[in-house]
């Protein structure tokens, strides 16, 4: 539900951490907004932002590492047709509020002054979707300590070829008030906590990895010792699998790729392609295809900021727009794109939800959230038993996407080689290249097993970083091309 009463609670905390111990006030941010809008522009805002963030990590048996860092600033924008100005400044007071301003108003081409009415004070709507807690206090250091070994001794007893362990936990606080020239206030408290395990197994002198992990929009409690067990039970026995893995064949194939995490494919090779940026000025693979058929029947994607505690998920976005679950393929239609305010305008669309940005000292963009394909009816081993020859990728590393030809490039860190519908041994090595939109159009098969990842996913675009969620079913691809070692 969206309501006005969330924001008021949560406007509060903002006003403490980073308006009052400033001396500011929101007479203090509409003179600054009146400032950028004395010179004509389209729009205008302030991004106050205040993270508190702790990062512990264990190596060889002993934690190593603990971190700790408290981050403050504002960014101030003006929009002007295509154009952006935008200045941001860690010293937060009246002076380089009104300075950052007058610098930013420059942006447009008139250069007259005019009287400006500010726009009425009005609360923007939010969600609620996870607790406002300061996650870094839901644990003292010496329980975090205790739970980094806990993880070290749990892998070590799962099986006497984890030769190596390496454990991190990490919890950011943060705090972030959005004034735009309309008037609008919005504010949002944001916990975030993750934890990563990797394992190094060894076997004749051979040695792999194995990684899992997992958290979200919550206090550290979450770490449960069943929730750790299963995160270690997940990184020794892909460790294990790669132990006894085989180099992967190459060639174009049928590829069957598991559910949840896999769903970072579909983020790449489609997500990206639908962003609003990237469609404006034509240079995506989907550019001018709404309403067009872009993928099999069956296929529905969605972007969705509006999950419970996800990793992915806001109670309002970056602009200080309430988060939306956004349909943006359905039955294999191309329904809409993620927009931000300024691509929204110049588009003559509403903005959806997706404005993001990393900090106070970067402009925000349109953004995926949690981006997950909707399940099918097939189960899932009929999907594998349905594989003559290929390959069943049930976990991944990295990868990237070329936007104008929808181009990607996955490397997959768990795979095995399937012949008349049975697993026939593990493969290392196996690269998945192929085009997003022509992949969209060769699924044959959906799983009814839709699965969101752990809550591990970070994206990057132009520079930023920020926090994801993907998700997806089983899926049967046709005719994708494997890179292999063999």
């Amino acid at each position: 539900m969206i309501s006005r009463e969330p924001t008021i609670e949560r406007l509060a905390t903002a006003r403490q951490l980073l308006l009052e111990p400033f001396g500011l006030d929101e007479t203090h941010l509409a003179r600054a907004l009146a400032e950028i809008r004395s010179h004509q522009v389209d729009d205008a805002d302030l991004y106050f932002q205040y993270t508190r963030a702790e990062g512990w990590s264990l190596e060889e048996g002993i934690v190593k590492t603990g971190s700790f860092s408290i981050d403050q600033g504002v960014g101030v924008r003006a929009v002007s047709g295509e154009k952006t100005a935008f200045a941001y400044s860690d010293d937060i007071s009246e002076a380089s509020l009104l300075d950052a301003a007058r610098t930013v108003r420059s942006i447009s081409a008139a250069t007259q002054s005019r009287r400006v009415k500010a726009g009425a004070p009005k609360i923007a709507p939010s969600r609620s979707l996870y607790p406002g807690l300061d996650p870094i206090s839901t644990l003292d250091s010496t329980a975090k300590v205790e739970l980094l070994g806990k993880v070290e001794k749990l892998a070590r007893a799962k099986d006497p070829r984890v030769v190596q362990v390496m454990a991190g936990l990490a919890s950011e606080y943060d705090v972030v008030l959005v004034a735009r020239a309309d008037g609008t206030l919005a504010a949002d408290v944001r916990p975030l906590v993750r934890l990563s395990v990797t394992v190094i197994a060894e076997q004749k002198g051979r040695r792999e990895v194995g990684s899992s992990g997992g958290g979200g929009r919550f206090g550290l409690a979450y770490f449960s010792d069943e929730q750790i067990s299963q995160y270690v039970d997940e990184a020794v026995h892909a460790a294990l699998v790669n132990l006894d893995s085989r180099p992967a064949p190459a060639g174009q194939m049928t590829v069957v790729l598991g559910p949840g995490w896999p769903g970072v494919l579909l983020h790449e090779a489609v997500g990206h392609g639908l962003e609003g940026d990237f469609n404006r000025k034509g240079s995506s693979a989907f550019s001018g295809r709404i309403g067009q058929r872009v993928a099999a029947k069956g296929v529905t994607v969605l972007d969705d900021g509006t999950l419970a505690d996800r990793r992915g998920s806001l109670n309002v976005d970056d602009e200080g727009h309430a988060s939306q679950s956004n349909v943006l393929i359905e039955d294999g239609i191309l329904k809409g794109y993620i927009q931000d305010s300024m691509n929204a305008r110049l588009m003559g669309v509403k903005p959806t939800g997706n404005g993001r940005r990393e900090s106070y000292a970067h402009i925000p963009m349109p953004r995926m959230t949690n981006t997950y394909m909707l399940g099918g009816d097939k189960d899932p081993q009929e999907i594998v038993a349905s594989i003559k020859k290929g390959l069943y990728a049930t976990n991944f590393g990295g990868g990237q996407v070329d936007i104008t030809s929808g181009k990607f490039v996955f490397s997959a860190s768990e795979a095995y080689w399937v012949e008349n519908g049975k697993i026939q041994y593990p493969v290392k090595g196996a690269t998945i290249v192929g085009s997003g939109p022509e992949s969209l159009k060769h699924i044959t098969m959906i799983g009814n097993d839709m699965r969101l990842d752990s809550g591990v996913g970070t994206c990057g675009k132009e520079g930023q970083s920020v926090p994801v969620g993907v998700g997806q079913p089983t899926l049967r691809i046709d005719g994708l091309t494997v890179g292999g070692t063999a």
